[in-house]
């Protein structure tokens, strides 16, 4: 992981003078604890997570919140401010702070959106399945949120089907029980004297 976090560290800023990363895939795909892994691994980096962001009214429709309240500032050198959504309360919260950090994570599905990518460091992609994925999702959620992974699931594929991630992904992240492994991706920049590959730790479950 630390190597990683060493070649992200590394990259020439993407959004003013900070390095965005995006972590996308499928919902249930472990993006939350990798992205937990690697920020710990970055020494603390922020992690904007686009549950936040997102809302049950727009599950994806979201592009000019974020660009409004977290990319602009962050491209002039300013502290973002963003309202976390309450998925319980069904309503946006108060202002959060996200000042501008060398590293960024942004996690969520859809953050390899075409809206955003042109922001990003680099974009990495969870290599699980969908049906894997949100087999994972809905047993962590539970049957209260039965009703809600249908609308979900509909609403996913409509979104990778009119703008996908993973074709412009730089690097895949797999799991296995010795841990992730980190591999090139379709849009891979890599040179090949730099190690894009780790184990460490054991896997995420989620």
């Amino acid at each position: 992981m630390h190597r990683l976090a060493s070649a992200l560290q590394s990259l020439p800023p993407s959004c003013g003078p900070v390095r965005l990363v995006g972590v996308d895939g499928h919902a249930g795909s472990g993006k939350t604890t990798f992205a937990g892994r690697l920020a710990t691994a970055l020494g603390g980096a922020p992690v904007l997570h686009l549950d936040d962001i997102a809302s049950h009214a727009e599950l994806f429709a979201w592009t000019g919140r974020l660009l409004t309240q977290v990319i602009e500032p962050l491209g002039r050198g300013d502290t973002a401010h963003y309202r976390p959504y309450d998925w319980r309360a069904r309503a946006f919260g108060p202002p959060r702070p996200l000042p501008p950090a060398p590293v960024i994570l942004v996690e969520g599905v859809g953050a390899g959106r075409r809206a955003l990518r042109p922001f990003l460091t680099r974009l990495l992609w969870m290599e699980v399945s969908p049906e894997e994925s949100w087999t994972r999702g809905r047993l962590r959620d539970g049957t209260e949120q039965r009703d809600f992974w249908v609308e979900w699931v509909r609403a996913e594929r409509a979104h990778f089907a009119d703008d996908p991630s993973r074709p412009y992904s730089d690097l895949l992240v797999t799991q296995s029980q010795k841990g992730y492994e980190v591999l090139p991706g379709p849009e891979n920049t890599f040179g090949p004297d730099q190690v894009v590959t780790h184990r460490e730790g054991p896997s995420a479950v989620c």
